[in-house]
């Protein structure tokens, strides 16, 4: 048995025995890094631990040790209010403020998991705080950075558009763009209805009436969620008059910062979230005090073991080996939905850009032949490689777990992997009905 083959065994059985019985399903992929590493593939631990995705690591605590800090101080509790007062208490419409938000972030140029971690943990805020499903909110939001991670100046598009102008393929930037967009809006759609966007829909139309029958004299009523909504609009009154403290104040120039860093400067968003966190402990040591416990930890190891494995995986060939033997098939067309597949499937374990990055050019013989359209093949595969990004194993997708409303986080990682896995399978499939059979060019 070849040591690629020795791998993908391997991972099926970390899943196997993970599902099965109750282990943690990150120790027993840093096992089997160890022991495929060492006893097949002849690596040193040194070798193993070159695997571990240390800016993964700093992502996940700093971020979420930040927005620790600002949840316990109320800051996230401000935030809510006021973009709740924004859409005039529809709370169906918060869903889609973070999916716009977080595509516009993108498509300006916003590396994914750094507009995700900005907003995922303000918009899990929200769903806490208004009983909106984190699977609706979470969705929502990763699929707002891949829609808007095609655009011409985006980091996805300018990779993909990139290669292809390496390797002298037909290209259409624009369509590239577009078709990504209208896909991930609709399948934004299914993700509302399909996690109880009619629900949110019949709470926010039901809440004008509510607010009629309440008593002239009072400012609050109670919603169908048991939450104070104003009479009259987003907010409520007495929250209002409350002023900022100088925690608060503090915490929103941090993020603030945070959002400058990244997006503007260009900064690392994991170091820059723990330089925001570590400043917020000095200036107020009481408030960020249990800010550390909340952590999602067990969620960290579980995402730092599979993706190192995935690592190994990749150092041994086994990416380039399924690659290879994709393109050896005589039929075009089913050769072109198994490298979406491909695509899909490992995107959904390890980083979204090197997979663009390393699949086009393995398809460009198969593409130079001509018969399949490269611009097709090419919008499915960046659409099958990034809709995945959901995945509870990629950063997008870790972060919204980690995010998730306390108590619920075993139960969207574990939504997330069966909508991120059932991706693996639709996308590259919808993608080549919707692109690669009526060959867009």
């Amino acid at each position: 048995m070849s040591i690629q083959l020795v791998t993908v065994v391997a991972l099926a059985l970390v899943f196997l025995i993970a599902t099965v019985l109750p282990v943690h399903m990150g120790a027993l992929a840093f096992v089997a890094a160890f022991v495929i590493g060492t006893a097949f593939a002849g690596e040193s631990t040194d070798d193993i631990v070159s695997g571990f995705p240390g800016d993964l690591f700093v992502i996940l605590v700093g971020v979420t040790l930040l927005f620790a800090i600002a949840k316990g101080n109320g800051t996230v509790d401000r935030l809510v209010h006021l973009v709740v007062r924004a859409v005039g208490g529809r709370i169906a419409l918060i869903p889609w403020v973070m999916f716009v938000v977080t595509a516009a972030l993108t498509a300006v140029g916003a590396v994914v998991p750094a507009a995700v971690a900005i907003i995922a943990p303000i918009g899990m805020g929200f769903a806490r705080r208004y009983s909106i499903n984190p699977m609706l909110m979470g969705l929502l939001i990763i699929n707002g950075a891949s829609a808007g991670g095609f655009s011409p100046i985006s980091i996805f598009g300018s990779i993909v558009n990139g290669v292809v102008a390496r390797d002298n393929l037909p290209s259409d930037p624009g369509l590239l763009f577009a078709s990504s967009f209208v896909f991930n809006l609709v399948l934004s759609v299914v993700v509302f209805f399909l996690f109880g966007g009619r629900e949110l829909i019949r709470r926010s139309s039901a809440e004008p009436k509510v607010a009629a029958l309440a008593h002239s004299g009072s400012s609050t009523v109670t919603t169908l969620t048991g939450d104070p909504t104003p009479s009259s609009g987003g907010t409520d009154e007495s929250e209002e008059r409350l002023p900022l403290t100088r925690d608060h104040v503090f915490t929103l120039i941090g993020l603030a910062a945070l959002a400058v860093g990244a997006l503007v400067f260009k900064l690392d968003v994991g170091f820059t979230a723990l330089t925001v966190a570590t400043v917020l402990s000095l200036v107020s040591p009481g408030s960020a005090k249990a800010a550390v416990g909340e952590v999602a930890w067990p969620t960290v190891l579980l995402i730092c073991g599979i993706v190192t494995f995935v690592s190994l995986m990749e150092r041994v060939g086994t990416i380039d080996w399924l690659g290879n033997l994709v393109t050896r098939i005589g039929s075009p067309l089913l050769a072109a939905i198994l490298i979406c597949a491909i695509g899909a499937v490992v995107s959904a374990f390890a980083s979204t850009t090197g997979i663009l990055g390393a699949l086009i050019p393995l398809a460009v013989p198969f593409l130079l032949a001509g018969e399949v359209g490269a611009v097709s093949m090419i919008i499915a595969l960046a659409i099958s490689s990034s809709v995945v990004d959901s995945s509870p194993f990629s950063t997008s997708g870790a972060l919204v777990v980690a995010n998730a409303p306390a108590g619920q986080n075993d139960k969207v990682f574990r939504g997330l992997m069966i909508w991120g896995f059932s991706m693996c399978a639709i996308a590259p499939i919808a993608t080549w009905l919707l692109f690669i059979l009526p060959d867009w060019g």
